[in-house]
């Protein structure tokens, strides 16, 4: 199974089930992995906790052997059906804590937490004085001490804390407080340029599907304050919103970004271009750009790799307990293309890293809109587990 929140009043990842089933296409028509057909159930987890417990209940129900590739942020009700069942979740997108922790979660990325520490130490470099505007929720009371984290870690002061409703549509008076809150004084604090300034003033903004609404809202009150530059964290701003947003004229031109995985144009992501393109059949749903999707086909790409271990060691049937033994174990590091270091979940794979136990990739990417175009900033991935680890060490 796998699911995902879609028509709802906050963040969307319709992408997700989308790719799942265009998965599941590619590989049926090729006789399934291995000769075993692909079956994938898909659910509308919408945003809310009882029916994310509901997506879970009914993958219990259908006896689905994994939930993969999937988004919610509410672990503590989806995580409990499925740790019942012995049922695997592989390749979440890291909404919820309960990824982290829960010993059935196998995690492909770093989670909120690695995007947050890798853009604090992406703004260091280039940012005297930076603002953090972020849903006011549990999951976003958590943001300002990873993205903190990183900012200590280039020895920058702790960002100012704005919060933000969620599902805002007119996001004025949160810019206004950020604008505030760094200062927005050339005399004081400089400017950043598309250069970037050492001295230079940054608000990083992480809203989710409003992430637009906060940008729109900036690029009006930016006509009346000195130039600031903007961040974000891959999810909450892709390629398509700086399209919408005026491509080079608009207000993301030379914004700083954070992601998972290599950039969208990078040749590693070509085989799953092609699956969307010959089996997703125009659904307008999947982006390939969009972080969602492409950790549905990592996850998948996990899947598959298990299914093949399995039936080389001769086993009859792939259940629940047989991928979740064979994740346990080990024997062999799944590869992904070159889109994540090489995965497996032992014990002794796991970074020390409080709160967030079960992380085994704390890699990123730097990435920055140049010319209207989401582009690598440094090339290959930048490892934050040392950041992550030392969030505790300080506090």
């Amino acid at each position: 199974m796998t699911w995902a929140p879609q028509d709802t009043q906050a963040t969307n990842m319709p992408g997700m089930p989308a790719m799942a089933q265009a998965y599941a296409r590619w590989v049926n028509s090729r006789g399934g992995i291995d000769g075993h057909h692909l079956r994938v159930l898909t659910c509308n987890e919408r945003n809310d906790s009882v029916t994310a417990q509901q997506c879970a209940q009914r993958a219990v129900d259908s006896g689905a052997v994994a939930v993969v590739g999937s988004y919610s942020q509410f672990g503590r009700s989806f995580m409990s059906p499925l740790e019942i069942k012995g049922i695997p979740f592989i390749g979440g997108y890291g909404a919820s804590d309960e990824e982290f922790a829960s010993p059935l979660s196998y995690p492909v990325n770093g989670g909120q937490a690695s995007l947050l520490a890798g853009n604090g130490r992406q703004l260091a470099r280039d940012c005297k004085r930076v603002a953090l505007v972020r849903p006011d929720t549990l999951q976003g009371d958590q943001m300002p001490a990873l993205l903190n984290s990183g900012l200590q870690s280039g020895h920058r002061h702790p960002a100012d804390d704005i919060r933000a409703p969620e599902d805002g549509t007119d996001y004025t008076p949160e810019v206004a407080r950020a604008l505030d809150g760094v200062g927005a004084d050339p005399a004081a604090y400089g400017t950043a340029d598309a250069g970037g300034a050492a001295d230079g003033s940054c608000v990083a903004a992480s809203l989710g599907d409003h992430t637009d609404a906060f940008f729109d809202s900036f690029r009006r009150l930016q006509e009346d304050s000195p130039k600031v530059r903007i961040a974000s964290v891959l999810g909450s701003v892709g390629q398509s919103l700086v399209n919408r947003t005026g491509g080079t004229s608009g207000p993301l031109e030379g914004a700083f970004l954070t992601g998972w995985y290599p950039v969208a144009s990078d040749a590693r992501w070509e085989p799953m271009r092609k699956v969307i393109h010959d089996h997703a059949f125009g659904d307008n749903r999947i982006d390939p750009a969009d972080q969602g999707v492409q950790t549905t086909w990592i996850a998948y790409t996990v899947l598959r790799a298990l299914i093949e271990q399995l039936d080389d060691e001769g086993t009859a049937d792939i259940t629940s307990h047989a991928l979740q033994r064979t994740l346990d174990r080990g024997d062999r590091a799944i590869d992904t293309g070159g889109l994540t270091p090489k995965l497996r979940w032992r014990d002794d794979d796991m970074l020390a890293v409080q709160d967030f136990p079960r992380i085994v990739n704390a890699m990123v990417t730097y990435q920055a809109v140049r010319g209207g175009q989401l582009v690598a900033a440094k090339e290959g991935f930048v490892n934050v587990t040392k950041t992550l680890e030392q969030r505790h060490t300080d506090t």
